[in-house]
This record gives structure tokens, sequence and C-alpha cells, in this order.
């Protein structure tokens, strides 16, 4: 008889529906939840409905059997609160292990007699996600409070795991999944158990608390596979939350994203006042014909207020059906916190907090040591606001309990949005703080760091804890010979490590981050003048012969030889960065915060701090010395002096554009203020000295010259300054003047950038244009929605990060299923022509348009406006996209596979 791995793949599966609806069809008195066998228990009351598989075993095989003639191809143990944490009235693990042992026998023998070669019946075992919260705090006034241990919940999982699985389950469904760090204690529980008997399945299945598409936890979804991600999971789904109708949104993203099989279970509508489900089993049916029709599941079922006849509809609905192909495992490592952030090779440089880490701040240090968590807190933010994409957390003090901070601090950010939206990056040479701290964390974080200097065997073994709690990891150039200082023992490690850890463990590459060891140089030693230029060709050699894996290194430490010089650290920090990326490197733990730029580092300076990095020259460490020294003497305040005059003889316009491009917000009010005077309209300047200032900083970003935390100071200056005129502008707005038209706009769904989509606003505002703003992380429903209901005449769409592409193209699909097809402006740091032209515009009925900057924006709509001239730039950009397409397509060169390629060779003797 064929298993369930085996059946899935070629049909979809139908899951029961609801035990408690069932339940109550029975009449069924509190004696039957207690009878005799817990007269003793005290305040047990009706409503316990996993009892009755102990009091009642009749009733529960009577609703199986029920299931599964209506046309159920898996039914479910009802076990949803056989553990103690949720039955902790009990005291009693015995009891637990009973209930469930009894559940699992139960529907496994009514399964059995359903089963036919054709139709093989399966029994999922039910394991609820507990009344208990691993996320969150149960008193608002102590946030970091928890009301149960990771270890607690583990083991009440891992017994309630084993009685299933010795009760002859098939599968284990964790469900009703409402926080993902109680899911991973679920799963680790699981894999502990099947270690030691036998594997099955295992399914999940979320929950999404509201319309916003988050869990009760806060994260996405998104995020909570990137943070489930494991290879023993069979499927991945929804149920519960809303009816079949609002699911549907979550249930497209998760179907676009997830690469397992994919689930859904739905309630039967949502319940009316009195808590009762009035939809029809017809009506439902209909709903949920769509997921199977646009092949978004493979196993579909009911949840809360469904019964038999519900499940009677599925049958007819999936017959001949095809059943949704999983998506390819992801080739990008995917991190996460509350949302998921993807970091893919040779993209922008991924930039990680360094100032929560008590080795590296005496600030946070001495915090920590005050118990001054708030204040700790708050540098944590200051670094998701400068930049930081991760945040380095490390509690290694020798006068810390490291493993209790750890955990306290950890909790605490759980509470902080703004923080716990980004991934952690867990940092310490302590093997039981790591550990404790992977126990906090519901989102995937990276550890910092593993090595094979205590050997292989020790090596393995911590890669594999890290595995099965979900996290990605930094892998230090080390091992038993002690740290790699040349290049050719840095590949060698390296190499070595992810021979390790792909073979023998099959972790996954992209999950690997390779650290081949920042050093200092200059340091008076010859030998370590080649540090900085081994590193960037050690970084090279891994990116082209270790597949999908990930660069990193502790920049700072490259410049130690230079402490008390802040302008040479941070110069070398620019210089090295830039050579480093352009090399491989892609993720780095860096001050978010630093000022200098490597386009303005002086060329004489420049090329001095080349050649010692690069090791160009014999003399060129001797030269750097003598910089350092000579920018900390006298002459560094004559030049400082020299500077101040050089900004005193710029134009307005110069200076605003200046202050704009480094992020300086000093003397931003008191150069606009001249500029007010000296242009007719408040909005010409932002058309020009401050667009100005954005397109040069968007041009040194694309040449990686600029780095992201860079950009970001830059843009919190450009919104200060638009604050600065807003006033002015809105004075100067017509009294009476009617609108020239309605815009629709918004930052794209997973963005949350929104200086650009301001800008626009600003400017189209200006120029007698309704603005309806949706903000940031606009799902496209959202924006299909708001369209329809405000009759707008143009959208706009505005992204800065790569996944944002990909979200414009799902909003230009949903726009057209709903019949929109007015035009679309897409604009952002990533946007480009060549991308709107072949993913974008071939998805949409009506015109898209990518706006290069915030400034051609009026330019644009008030063509859109205006027929003859709407028809006329329609058609230049049809055919200038059809132009790009065909050029695109002639510029990509057909391969022949390997294969194919050995078939064809030149056989020289025949």
């Amino acid at each position: 008889m064929q298993t369930l791995e085996q059946i899935i793949k070629n049909r979809i599966l139908i899951l029961d529906g609801a035990m408690g609806t069932m339940i109550q069809k029975f009449s069924l008195s509190e004696e039957d939840f207690r009878g005799e066998r817990f007269a003793d228990l005290p305040g047990q009351q009706k409503g316990n409905n996993d009892l009755l598989v102990l009091t009642r075993p009749d009733v529960i095989s009577e609703i199986h059997r029920r299931y599964l003639r209506a046309g159920a191809d898996i039914i479910e143990t009802n076990s949803f609160n056989s553990q103690r944490v949720s039955m902790s009235d009990y005291h009693c693990e015995h009891l637990c292990r009973e209930l469930n042992l009894a559940a699992a026998k139960l529907a496994k023998q009514c399964a059995e007699d359903f089963s036919t070669e054709e139709k093989p019946r399966f029994v999922a075992g039910s394991v609820g996600p507990t009344n208990r919260m691993l996320s969150m705090s149960p008193d608002v006034e102590d946030p970091a409070l928890r009301s149960i241990t990771f270890d607690e919940m583990e083991a009440a999982f891992e017994e309630q795991i084993q009685a299933l699985i010795d009760g002859g389950v098939d599968a284990v469904l964790i469900e009703t999944i409402f926080d993902t760090l109680n899911t991973k204690a679920a799963l680790y529980a699981a894999e502990e158990v099947m270690k030691r008997t036998r594997r099955v399945p295992v399914m999940l299945s979320v929950t999404i608390a509201d319309k916003a598409g988050r869990t009760l936890s806060g994260q996405n979804i998104q995020a909570f596979l990137a943070s489930v991600a494991r290879p023993e999971i069979f499927s991945v789904g929804l149920n519960c939350s809303f009816g079949a109708r609002d699911m549907k949104p979550f249930l497209m993203e998760l179907a676009n994203d997830a690469p397992y099989y994919v689930s859904c279970y739905p309630n039967a509508g949502l319940p009316n006042s009195l808590g009762q489900y009035d939809q029809k089993p017809e009506d439902m049916a209909e709903q949920v014909s769509e997921f199977v029709e646009e092949q978004l599941v493979n196993i579909i079922g009911g949840c809360c207020g469904t019964t038999d006849a519900f499940i009677a509809q599925y049958p007819k609905l999936v017959e001949g059906k095809a059943p949704r192909v999983p998506k390819s495992r992801p080739v990008n490592m995917q991190l996460a916190g509350l949302d998921r952030y993807e970091l893919r090779p040779n993209s922008n440089f991924a930039n990680v907090g360094e100032r929560c880490n008590v080795a590296g701040s005496r600030k946070f240090l001495r915090l920590i040591n005050e118990k001054k968590y708030d204040e700790a807190v708050q540098i944590a933010m200051k670094q998701v606001e400068d930049g930081a994409q991760v945040i380095d957390i490390n509690m290694d003090d020798g006068l810390l309990d490291a493993e209790k901070e750890m955990t306290h601090f950890l909790n605490l950010l759980a509470a902080e949005p703004t923080v716990a939206r980004i991934p952690f990056m867990i940092d310490s040479s302590k093997w039981n703080v790591i550990r404790a701290a992977l126990k906090c964390v519901q989102g995937k974080c990276i550890v910092n760091s593993i090595s094979l200097k205590e050997g292989e065997e020790k090596f393995v073994e911590k890669a594999s804890e890290i595995l099965r709690y979900g996290a990605a990891t930094v892998v230090m150039a080390f091992d038993e010979q002690g740290q790699a200082t040349t290049y050719e023992r840095r590949i060698e490690i390296c190499s070595r490590a992810y021979k390790i850890l792909t073979e023998k463990l099959h972790f996954p590459p992209q999950d690997i981050i390779f650290d081949p060891n920042v050093l200092s140089v200059c340091s008076g030693i010859p030998e370590h003048d080649r540090y900085a230029l081994d590193f960037i060709n050690a970084t090279k050699w891994i990116r082209n012969n270790l597949p999908h894996v990930h660069i990193s290194g502790g920049v700072s430490n490259l410049s130690f030889s230079f402490r008390g010089n802040n302008y040479i650290r941070e110069a070398m920090h620019a210089v090295f960065l830039y050579h480093a990326i352009n090399a491989g490197m892609d993720m780095g733990i860096v001050n978010p915060a630093t000022s200098v730029l490597y386009s303005d580092i002086p060329a004489e300076r420049l090329k001095i701090i080349e050649d010692a990095l690069l090791c160009r020259t014999s003399d060129a460490a001797e030269k750097l010395l003598n910089l350092a020294q000579e920018t900390l003497s006298e002459k560094l305040q004559s030049k400082a002096d020299d500077k101040a005059d050089n900004y005193a003889a710029m134009t307005p316009q110069q200076r605003l554009a200046d202050d704009l491009r480094k992020g300086v917000e000093t003397h931003l009010e008191e150069n606009i203020n001249i500029l007010l005077g000296e242009y007719p309209h408040a909005i010409n300047i932002i058309e020009g000295p401050l667009m100005d200032g954005m397109n040069k900083v968007g041009e040194l970003f694309g040449a990686g010259k600029m780095f992201l935390p860079q950009v970001i100071k830059t843009a919190r200056t450009m919104k200060k300054a638009v604050e600065i005129l807003k006033p002015h502008i809105e004075a100067e707005k017509e009294e009476g003047a009617s609108s020239n038209g309605k815009v629709l706009i918004a930052t794209v769904k997973g963005d949350v950038h929104d200086i650009g989509k301001n800008i626009v606003s600003v400017v189209l505002g200006c120029n007698n244009y309704e603005i309806i703003d949706l903000g940031v992380m606009t799902p496209a429903e959202t924006i299909v929605e708001a369209v329809l209901n405000n009759h707008v005449d143009l959208i706009g769409l505005s992204g800065l990060i790569t996944p944002s592409l990909d979200e414009m193209v799902n909003t230009v699909r949903a726009l057209k299923e709903a019949n929109i097809s007015i035009p679309v402006a897409v604009g952002g740091a990533t946007t480009s022509e060549m991308h709107t032209a072949l993913k974008i515009a071939t998805e949409y009925d009506g015109p898209v348009l990518w706006v290069k900057d915030a400034s051609q924006m009026a330019i644009v709509a008030a063509k859109l406006m205006q027929e003859q001239s709407r028809d006329k730039l329609v058609s230049e950009i049809c055919q200038r996209y059809e132009t790009l397409r065909r050029e695109y397509e002639t510029s990509q060169t057909e391969t022949t596979s390997l294969e194919q390629a050995r078939r064809g060779k030149l056989n020289l003797f025949e």
C-alpha cells in the first residue's frame, strides 16, 4: 500500500474537519467527560474533549468514521491539548501518555478499517500550540518575563509526540501555531523522538491573527517559513484564522514561497455574535474550489465549525485536479525576525550592527552591568535606525553571568518591534550561552561562531545543534593548528569546513557564513602587511569555489594598530570594504554610523591607504603610519580650517547638496532659508539641489562607494529637509485650485522604506494632485481595494530592496485580475527600465512606466492626465520596452548541458 509521501505527489488529499464541532452534536453529560477514571481529578469540567478517547471512545471512533465515510484521506487524533502544559491542572505525565496513546490507536484502527489499495487512509497525530507563549511575556509590566521555559515546553511536546508515534500515527501535525518559538520546541522534540523510534512526516499549520497576515507573536508568513525551515518538514499550511475567502491572500503568499507541500483547512466562515458558524457546506466548497483550481494546495480540510457534511463536498472538488508542485528549496540565505531578510550572493552588503557587544562597546557593557536595560535596548534601536540589517549581541564578560544576561536582553528585544523585525546574530565564545540564546529567538538567527579549532567531532556536534534550532552560522577560519593568517591556510580551512558541513550534515550552504579572519595590518611586523590582501584574495576564492556561501568579517580588527585615530580607521574601513565587497564579501560587523566615505578620501591619501591594504609597495605600511601621524598633527587643524573655509566658499545650493550627501543636518535649515529667497517656489529647492544631492548618492551607492547605512543616513537628512520646506509649499498652494488628478502611492509589501515615496507625494501634491498614500508594507490586495474604492488616475509603486521587485510583479498581477488597467508608475533604488520591461509590464494590461527619480514624477503624471500626450507617451514606452525585450533575448546565449556536450565531443580515434 502507498505511503503518505508517495500518494501526495499525484493528487490532492483531504483532511478531516473539526473535532470539537462534531462532539457538540452528541448529547454528552459531564459524567461522559469525567467517568470513574477521572473522579479524583480536581477542577475538571465538561469541555476537555481529549478525555473522551478514554471515557467515550465510541463517540470519537464514530466521528473518525463519519469523516472517513465523507472521503477524508487523513484523520487527526483527538489529542490537541494532550500534553502537560495545557493540562497543567493534572500534573500527571502518565495521563498525557495514556491519552495520546489511546487517541492514536483509536484513529489508526478506524483508518485501517477504511483503507484500500486504491485509497489508503492515514492518521496525523494532532499537536496543539499549548496555552503558553515562549516569545511573549504574560505581564505587560515585565516584558522579559516568560511563563514557561523552552526546555519545559520541549519536554512536554516530547512526551506527547513519543506517545503518538508509539500509538501508530502516520504523521505528526503541529497545528494552530501562533508562536513560532513554541513550534521550534515542538520540532526539536519531534527530532529527539524520531532519532530513537521511527521517522514520520512532520506537518505544520499556522494561524494568522489579523488581516495584516501576522501570527499572534508578530511574524509574517515569510518570516515564519524562514524560521521553521528544516529538511524534515513535509508540509506547511494555514488553519483556523478566518474563513476560506479571507484566508486566500495568505494562502497564495504561502503557496508562492514554500518548498514543501501546502495544506489549508479554514473555518466555516467567521463566527456570528453568538460564536456560531453560519456558513453552509456548499458555500465553503465554492470558496475552497478556488484553492484547488489555482493549484495552491496539496491538502484541504476544515477547522472550526466544519463537520463531515463539509468534508463530503471535497471529493468532487479534487477529483482529477492537479496538486500544487512544491517550490525549489531556496538557494539564498533567508534570515528572520518578525520579517524575513534575504541575502543573495553579489547583492547589497549586509550590515551587522556591532554596538550591542560588551566586548566592543564600553557604554553597552556599563549599561548591562548597571542593569539599565531600557537604555541598552535604545542602543539596539539606534543601530536599526542607522541601517543595521542584523544586530550582533554579545554578553561575554568575566564579571557578567553571560547566559542570564543574554536571555534577559533577548526577551526584552522581542517586545520591541523596531528591533525584533530584523534578525539577530548570537555572538559568544561560550556554547552554553549560544544554546540559551537559540531557545529565546523565534526568528532565524545567526550563530557567531563555530570552528574546527577543537577538532572535527566538536565542530560536527555544534553544527548539528545549530541545524536543529534552525539557525545559520558563522564559521571562523580556525582549525586544530590555530588561526589562519595566510591566503593558503584560509582557503584550506574554509574548504574543509564546507565539505564537512554540506556532505556529512547536509547543512544548507546558503546558511554558512565564512569569516576568513580580518586581522590588523601595519603593526610593525612585516608578516602582517599581507593580512588585508590575503583576506580579499581568500574571499574571491571562496566566492568562486564554495557555492552559495557568504563571507563576513569584523572590519574594526583591520585598523587596531591605529587606535585613537578615528579618521584613519574609518578611512581604512571604507577602502577595505570597497575592495572586499567587490571580491565577494557580503556581510560584516561594522559601525553603521561611520562618517568617512570612500569617495571623500583625497586621492593622495586614498593611494597611500590602498597601497598599504593591497600590499602594493614595500614601504606602504610606513607611509600609512606617517599619514596617521600627519592627521593627528597641528596640520590636521589647519586642514579642518581649510575645509570650513571651503564650505563657506560654496554656494548655498552646493552646501545643501553636500550636507545631503554626507547626511549632515547642522546647517540644513540655515541653507534652506537662504535658498527660499533665491527660488521662486519652495518646491524648486526639492526639484533642484536636493534632487541633485540624492542623485549623487544614488551614483555612489551603485558604484559601491557608499553603503546602505550611509544611504539611510542621507535619506533621514532628505526627510528633514522636506519637513522644513513643507509649510512653505503648503502656503504657496493656490486657494481652491482644482485637482489635476488622483494618485495612489504605496511602498509595496515587504519593504519599509518610504523616503522616495514621500518625496513623490510632496512633489505631486505641489502640482495640485490629490494624493492617497497607503504607507509602507502594503499588500497587493490592499492596493487593489484602494484603487477600486477611490477611482484613482495613477498608481505609484515604490521599493528600495530587491524582494520588492517580485512584489511589484505580484501587485500588477492582482490589479489585472481585478480588471484594473490604469497607468502604474514604478520607482525606487532596485527598480530599472530593463526589469520593468521584462518582468512587470508583461504581467499587466495597462501601461507600466519606470520613473528614474522623484523629480520626474510630476512630468510623467502631467503627460498621463492629457489624452493626446498620454497616448504618445504610452506608445513610446511600449516601443521602448519591446526593443529592450528583443535586445535581452538576443543577448541570452543558449548553452548546452554537460551531458549533451559530452555526447557530442570530438573523437579523434574514430
